[in-house]
């Protein structure tokens, strides 16, 4: 299951490669770990067109489980999750890069996978929703308040044979294409989820090993 991702791509190209017509994320820098729960850029339909904007990574699953924050939704036919798999609520989540772990001893070992070495730009096919409650670090919310949230997650779907010997349950719906980014946010919900395949193994490859962040800077898990 992914819960760690990298962007080194910054605002001005994310608007270029997918067409924003309008950037509400500020002075976005670059983010070479994204864990759960912390805010990341993702791509939407807004009124005026495709907006940038800063979501909170984790949406919460269903009743029956304790409504913790999923990350990662495989089942698109779970009544859980339908409602938000049409156009209003998709959104494509730009990325460079993402870990899994491979169960190694004495600790679990991050591994990197991207397009090709040099990290160009791509997008996880996402689901967003509103959501008001307790969210966020004790950084970012001290007195532990109820807020009105934009939450997000991904879709995952069967690994490809680059990212099945670290990780074989699953891997991220990846899109690469400005065609299938269009599809994704605009198509019917059943032609939309035709993208939810693994990535063709020529496609990606493993491009680090051993680093919990894509790059030079680092950076911890968050403060909860």
């Amino acid at each position: 299951m992914c819960n760690l991702y990298s962007l080194r791509t910054g605002p001005a190209g994310l608007r270029r490669a997918f067409g924003v017509a309008r950037d509400r994320t500020g002075n976005l820098p670059m983010l070479p770990a994204i864990f759960p729960d912390q805010m990341a850029p993702v791509v939407w339909n807004g009124a005026e067109g495709r907006e940038l904007a800063m979501m909170r990574w984790g949406i919460p699953g269903p009743k029956a489980f304790g409504e913790h924050p999923v990350t990662n939704v495989r089942n698109a036919a779970s009544p859980h999750w339908r409602p938000w798999l049409g156009p209003a609520h998709r959104c494509l989540v730009p990325a460079t890069a993402f870990s899994e772990y491979a169960d190694t001893k004495p600790r679990k070992t991050p591994v990197w996978f991207a397009l090709d070495e040099d990290r160009p730009l791509f997008a996880f096919a996402g689901i967003w929703r509103p959501w008001t409650g307790v969210r966020g670090t004790k950084r970012e919310n001290p007195d532990r308040v109820a807020e009105e949230h934009r939450l997000f997650s991904f879709l995952t779907t069967d690994a490809n044979g680059i990212v099945g010997p670290v990780h074989p349950k699953a891997m991220p719906v990846l899109l690469t294409e400005p065609e299938e980014w269009a599809a994704w946010l605009e198509a019917p919900t059943p032609e939309a989820l035709k993208l939810q395949r693994p990535l063709p193994d020529s496609a990606m490859r493993e491009v680090a090993r051993g680093e919990r962040a894509d790059g030079p800077e680092t950076d911890a898990e968050p403060e909860r």
